[in-house]
C-alpha cells in the first residue's frame, strides 16, 4: 500500500465526485471534479496520482482508468465510451490527521455514529492528545449518458454504496434502495448521511432554496439497506463512514507517531431528473 503525501485537507469532510452534468449525450464530455468539503460546497483538486489508488469509469461493457495528466482540472475530462449508465469510482491513497485533543476527536466519532468509540479509547490506554488517525476515502458517481439505462454494482471497495435501483431510470416514488458494504458484506445498521440541493435542472427555484442544502441521517437495517427519500430535479450526496481500531498501532513509513485509529469513507453522487 502505498503511503503519498496529499494536498487534501485534515479529515472531517466529505469527499465526493461532482459531476458538471450528471445527464448527458455520448458525443458531449463527461467532466467531473473531486470535492472536499462541508455541505455539497468544497475546492476542486485536480488529476494528482498520487493521491489515489483507484480513478475509474465503468458501463455495462467495460472499466477503465481514468485518462489524465498531472495538474488535470476537473480531474475527470473525457468521453464516455458507452451509453448507459456510467459509474465513477474514486479511491484515496492513506491521508493523516492528528488531534490536538480529545473532545475534537468526540465530535468527529459521535457525528459518524460511533460515540462509544472515546471509551474505547481511554480502555486501550491511548493519549488524549497528539494522536493520529489514518483514513481513505472511497467515491462514487452515478451518470447517465444518453438513456442512462443499466445498474450500479459493487465495485469492490473496501466500503462502498450501491445503488439498488437506477435514478434516471426506474420509478423511485417510494425512494431510491441503497445499500453500504463493508469488505463485501451487508454493513448491519450503517449510519448514512444524505446530502440535497436542487440540481442545475431544476426549473424554477425558489429564492430561498437556491443553493440551499438538506442534510439528514437515516439508519441502515441489518443488511445494510436503506430508502433515501429523493425528489426530481434534485442532487444527492450519500455518506457512511467505518472508524476502526489500529492494533496494534500501524509503523506509518517510520513515523514515530503512528496511526491508532483508522477511517474508512464511502460516498455516492447522483442526481434525480426532472419529469418530462
Amino acid at each position: 500500500m502505498v503511503f503519498a503525501i496529499s494536498i487534501f485537507p485534515a479529515n472531517g469532510h466529505e469527499l465526493w465526485i461532482s459531476p458538471d452534468n450528471y445527464q448527458l449525450s455520448l458525443d458531449e464530455p463527461l467532466t467531473a471534479h473531486i470535492r472536499i468539503g462541508e455541505k455539497l460546497e468544497g475546492p476542486s483538486f485536480p488529476f494528482v496520482e498520487m493521491n489515489f489508488e483507484r480513478f475509474e469509469i465503468a458501463d455495462a461493457k467495460t472499466n477503465s482508468k481514468v485518462a489524465g495528466r498531472l495538474g488535470d482540472a476537473p480531474a475527470l475530462n473525457q468521453k464516455a465510451k458507452n451509453a448507459g449508465l456510467n459509474i465513477i469510482v474514486y479511491e484515496t491513497t492513506a491521508n493523516f490527521v492528528t488531534y490536538t485533543d480529545l473532545e475534537k476527536f468526540r465530535n468527529f466519532v459521535s457525528h459518524k455514529g460511533y460515540p462509544e468509540i472515546i471509551d474505547d479509547h481511554i480502555g486501550r490506554g491511548l493519549p488524549q492528545t497528539g494522536f493520529k488517525e489514518r483514513y481513505f476515502r472511497y467515491a462514487k458517481s452515478l451518470i447517465a449518458v444518453e438513456n442512462g439505462a443499466g445498474a450500479d454494482r459493487k465495485m469492490g471497495l473496501e466500503i462502498e454504496i450501491v445503488a439498488l435501483e437506477n435514478p434516471y431510470t426506474d420509478n423511485l416514488s417510494a425512494g431510491l434502495p441503497v445499500q453500504v458494504l463493508y469488505q463485501d458484506k451487508p454493513l448491519a445498521n450503517a449510519q448514512i448521511e444524505v446530502f440535497e440541493r436542487a440540481g442545475s435542472s431544476t426549473e424554477p427555484v425558489e429564492d430561498d432554496m437556491r443553493g440551499k442544502v438538506d442534510i439528514s441521517i437515516i439508519e441502515a437495517d441489518l443488511d445494510g439497506k436503506a430508502n433515501i427519500p429523493v425528489r426530481p430535479g434534485y442532487e444527492y450526496l450519500v455518506d457512511s463512514v467505518v472508524i476502526r481500531p489500529v492494533e496494534p498501532p500501524a509503523d506509518d513509513s517510520g513515523s514515530t507517531n503512528p496511526a491508532v485509529w483508522e477511517s474508512l469513507w464511502a460516498s455516492m453522487t447522483f442526481e434525480i431528473p426532472t419529469a418530462d
